[in-house]
């Protein structure tokens, strides 16, 4: 039976959902996220479509209540976080409620099934299951399948998967697209996605490869009949940043949680010093919350060289 393995990391709280031993689905919250899916704020109106946030954040609103006029107070729910893109940062979008402000739900608790909170002292879960090799596939874009190999790139405007591979070009197509909505799970991709498969002939064989993306992709999503080129398009739902997009925004940002977490896990006893890239090491010294709390899990100061 699947199960969700939990942590409550330094700087991130992590959850991947594991079924035979593999990770099948992951989500990874930051402790700067900002305004977060279900939150409801106090906001005002400052432009047409413009709210500002009670803690300052800047958001877009589809729609206002008839009457309300710039400067008028309104309460807001995020329906869609901030969204990562090359160069700039795409607001939240929100949505007017009468609910009372309150803060989003954590990330364990939009956990749906069975739940193990995962503790530092214990055996690696989660590397047991392949979580450093989830984060090499959303940074590299390289997610290998059999007699395959798709490369994920997030642009602004939609997620591309181009497949490569050997051998009979539809069977190589059917194998593609298990591994794209497996992928597409697996990294929280939402949005826009197109995948670029292999050119077919004949419209039965493009046809079997889209039921194979309707068995295996979860519901919600639209998509389109594959062209005469390969190319699908699907749509689904995109109310957060995927891991690819979240985890190459700020590459330092995750090189240094993820070495708080190994620091976290050296066994008592072992050396304390610990050589780091010097941006890691920098980013790490200038966020003294993150090391005091690594002092009261462990009980000791690390030395970072960086």
């Amino acid at each position: 039976m699947a199960e969700w393995l939990y942590e409550d990391g330094i700087g991130e709280t992590r959850a991947a959902l594991i079924a035979d031993a593999r990770i099948i689905a992951a989500r990874i919250v930051r402790d700067d996220a900002g305004a977060r899916l279900g939150a409801v704020h106090s906001a005002q109106l400052t432009e047409p479509g413009v709210v500002r946030l009670s803690d300052g954040t800047v958001a877009t609103i589809a729609r206002t209540p008839p009457g309300l006029t710039l400067g008028a107070r309104l309460n807001v729910v995020v329906v869609r976080e901030a969204l990562p893109e090359p160069g700039r940062v795409k607001p939240p979008r929100v949505a007017a409620t009468d609910e009372a402000p309150r803060p989003a739900p954590s990330l364990r608790e939009t956990l749906d099934g069975p739940v193990r909170v995962l503790r530092a002292h214990e055996a690696d879960a989660l590397e047991a299951a392949g979580w450093s090799e989830l984060l090499d596939e959303a940074v590299s874009g390289d997610i290998a399948f059999p007699g395959g190999m798709l490369r994920l790139t997030p642009t602004p405007a939609m997620t591309l998967f181009d497949v490569d591979g050997g051998g009979a070009l539809d069977a190589l197509a059917d194998r593609a697209a298990a591994a794209v909505t497996a992928a597409i799970v697996r990294h929280d991709i939402g949005g826009s996605i197109g995948v670029d498969f292999p050119t077919i002939q004949g419209k039965e064989a493009r046809q079997r490869v889209a039921a194979v993306i309707d068995a295996t992709l979860p519901q919600p999503f639209e998509r389109t009949a594959m062209n005469g080129f390969g190319f699908l398009q699907i749509v689904r739902p995109r109310p957060r940043a995927s891991l690819p997009e979240l985890l190459r925004a700020d590459p330092v940002g995750a090189a240094a949680r993820a070495a708080l977490r190994e620091i976290e896990r050296t066994p008592p006893g072992a050396p304390n010093r610990y050589r780091l890239p010097p941006a890691v090491a920098a980013r790490i010294d200038a966020r003294p919350d993150w090391l005091a709390e690594l002092v009261r899990r462990t009980g000791r100061t690390p030395i970072l060289d960086g």
